[in-house]
């Protein structure tokens, strides 16, 4: 408390003596009487207290940076008002401060229009071509947040003095190796702060069993976004670090042993007061109110999301952007591309590899109205803000996140079903869309599977994994080769053929086939021509993927004694 004192007093100092004519009599006439009245000591003292008070306040309820910096509008004005008030001397001094002080002003102005090019260069991504391919054998985190939020309300009657607390914001990470979505308990209203002064908790569910239900676990947090006065947390935030530049809002972390922390993202302007670089986070105890700062380097392994998601989305528009310059995002709009706007957290979509290592999620569309074709998508660590742009198939065209939530939207027209958190996923070697699809109550119905390639290809099911199995006989029905480069492992096997089955398919026939082991096999004449030769009886060498599913994928099939 004592800086922000310290900084009002320094501001009131500093104002009076620019507005106040230092020269005696210039407020009160030239005449001799009049020059011995002490016509500078109460203005001054008045001026003083009155820019204290309202500096205080002003950067006491914004909780904004208390650098000199943040000053420029207002310099500007203190400083012109001073010049017209002065005379002489004085008033070409203080004129050179105001214009020293206009041209900081403009200079801020259009840092946006210069400092585009250092913007591209500061978040310009790596580049690849597609995504691993996910691995049949595990679950995405596929839960849409707003049925997770709906369950966390129902289950609300488990928080004590329910009518003080409301459910405050949703976020997922990982919490013992499972996937989670974390929503702490929050004050309802100003009295009820005042009369509960600690929050009991937060809400835990799972982001991949769609069945699961919430549970309350016991925390008490006294510092929270909620809380008023030097218990809010974003205050009590600032007062410790008043200089740090914070982009994005605070967010709930659990360690493994289910203690809560809250974080928020810090780090640098790009240019001037423009711009923003994430570099790392300032972590606090919501029970005790210590604070801790860590470079991202060094953020503790349990917090999944040092990088603010309003941070990523931020880079994502710079690398969107700013490829040829300010002008061209502008004109142009040459390679120009747009992040969508279809993420759960600010514009992204935090998904999971199979190392549990979260990322954000986007794709970028082009800027022409009525295009729903995908330019490219990109992953950003969590914690480090390192990002990878894939550009897809470039003999392909893919479609964007919102192509895929108006199939969805026609396709349950009559229910008036809508899809949610659309994630790109490379499934069997195809460019992927998984959406979550809800009723109009917020209700998880199913999940919705499309080609991002070929649209026509589609499945929906109960349970992400059932909609997998369907949708890779579907891209073999569709013609398209099935390749699972995820970690099922590919195995070889001979055996002979004790049933066949063939289904036209298009161009091309789906032929699934039983061997003597027991173990049923799916392959398309597009991968295998000559597959559909295969009869009983036939003894055959097979590769295929184990995939642990009723039929597995093969790679490839040799039958014995054909064409020899």
């Amino acid at each position: 408390m004592s800086n922000i004192f310290l900084f009002s007093l320094i501001i009131g100092l500093i104002t009076a003596l620019v507005v106040i004519p230092i020269m005696r009599g210039q407020l009160s006439g030239t005449k001799k009487e009049d020059k011995k009245k002490p016509s500078f000591i109460i203005p001054f003292i008045t001026i003083t207290i009155l820019t204290m008070v309202l500096t205080f306040t002003f950067y006491y309820f914004t909780n904004l940076d208390r650098n000199f910096t943040s000053l420029w509008i207002f310099a500007i004005i203190v400083t012109a008002i001073g010049t017209i008030l002065s005379n002489g001397k004085e008033r070409l001094i203080k004129g050179i401060i105001f214009a020293a002080s206009f041209i900081i002003g403009i200079y801020f102005l259009i840092a946006p229009v210069f400092n585009a090019n250092e913007k591209f260069n500061q978040v310009k991504m790596e580049e690849q071509v597609e995504i691993q391919a996910f691995d049949e054998t595990k679950t995405p985190a596929s839960v849409p947040p707003q049925f997770a939020r709906n369950k966390m309300k129902k289950a609300f009657g488990q928080v004590p003095n329910t009518s003080y607390y409301e459910l405050g914001q949703l976020q997922i990470q990982k919490v013992n190796n499972e996937f989670v979505y974390i929503a702490p308990v929050e004050f309802s209203g100003f009295f009820k702060w005042w009369n509960g002064d600690k929050t009991p908790g937060y809400f835990t569910l799972s982001a991949t069993d769609s069945s699961a239900n919430p549970k309350f676990i016991k925390a008490d947090m006294v510092y929270t976004p909620s809380s008023y006065f030097q218990k809010n947390l974003e205050r009590h935030i600032r007062m410790n670090y008043p200089k740090r530049i914070f982009y994005g809002q605070t967010q709930l972390e659990i360690d493994d042993e289910g203690k809560p922390y809250y974080i928020r993202t810090y780090g640098s302007f790009v240019t001037a007061r423009n711009g923003f670089k994430a570099e790392g986070i300032v972590m606090v105890d919501p029970k005790t109110g210590e604070t801790m700062d860590y470079k991202l380097a060094d953020v503790p392994k349990f917090i999944d999301g040092a990088v603010s998601p309003e941070a990523v989305s931020l880079q994502n528009s710079y690398y969107g952007k700013y490829i040829h310059g300010f002008w061209n995002s502008l004109f142009g709009k040459s390679d120009v591309k747009l992040p969508s706007d279809e993420g759960t957290e600010a514009n992204v979509s935090p998904i999971f590899n199979e190392e549990g290592e979260m990322y954000y999620f986007t794709d970028f569309t082009s800027p022409k109205e009525g295009v729903d074709s995908m330019l490219g998508y990109s992953l950003t660590n969590s914690r480090t803000g390192k990002a990878t742009y894939y550009t897809g198939n470039l003999e392909e065209s893919y479609m964007d996140s919102q192509g895929a939530l108006q199939i969805i939207e026609k396709k349950f027209i009559e229910k008036k079903w809508q899809g949610e958190m659309p994630v790109l996923y490379n499934f069997y070697g195809e460019a992927s869309w998984l959406v979550p699809v809800l009723d109009s109550n917020g209700f998880l119905q199913n999940y919705f599977i499309v080609s991002a390639a070929n649209p026509e290809i589609s499945v929906y099911a109960n349970t992400p994994n059932e909609a997998l199995k369907q949708y890779k006989t579907a891209l073999q029905k569709g013609g398209s080769s099935v390749d699972g480069r995820g970690t099922a492992e590919e195995k070889q096997v001979s055996g002979t053929v004790v049933r066949v089955y063939k289904e036209k398919s298009g161009d091309y026939t789906l032929i699934s086939f039983l061997l003597d082991n027991n173990k049923n096999f799916i392959i398309s004449s597009e991968s295998n021509s000559l597959a559909i030769y295969l009869k009983e009886g036939d003894r055959v060498n097979v590769h295929y993927l184990d995939t642990e599913e009723d039929f597995l994928p093969v790679k490839n099939l040799t039958i014995e004694g054909l064409l020899e």
